[in-house]
């Protein structure tokens, strides 16, 4: 990379080195998530990774139980406003606030329709205890299957 790098216009990465940092950061297959999985598959429970859990609607569930019809988030603190963790930005504090407030709000919408197509929806905090994440979404899951699914 060249030192005399610069933003493309309408851009909002301020360097090269800003840019790289959130290109980094992953929208799914994140380490709470990775670790909630193998616990959940580990207790016999198959699921869809990153998933629609309505095809209409263009949102993504980190994991998918479709005949349970349970759907699971696992947040990260700063990108959902996590009221424990979040620390508002100290740069472009307008853009990245208003940025985690859409994205709260676009939640709460996701989770109002789902509800509404019939789901159950799980959130968790990507710091809560994955175990604890875990044993909830087992409970929830084989508590919802359909009958044919029940295992004996």
């Amino acid at each position: 990379m060249t030192d005399d790098w610069s933003p493309p216009p309408g851009s909002w990465a301020s360097s090269a080195a800003r840019r790289r940092n959130m290109q980094a950061i992953r929208s799914r297959d994140t380490k709470p998530e990775q670790l909630v999985r193998r616990l959940v598959h580990a207790q016999g429970l198959r699921y869809r990774v990153s998933a629609k859990p309505v095809p209409e609607l263009r949102r993504t569930a980190d994991m998918v139980f479709r005949p349970a019809k349970v759907a699971v988030f696992i947040d990260g603190c700063y990108w959902h406003g996590c009221p424990e963790h979040y620390v508002p930005p100290k740069t472009n504090h307008g853009y990245w606030s208003q940025k985690v407030v859409g994205n709260v709000n676009r939640d709460r919408d996701t989770d109002q329709k789902l509800r509404s197509a019939g789901w159950t929806v799980l959130r968790f905090w990507e710091h809560e205890p994955p175990e604890e994440c875990a044993l909830r979404i087992a409970a929830t899951v084989r508590r919802l299957r359909p009958p044919s699914q029940q295992v004996p």
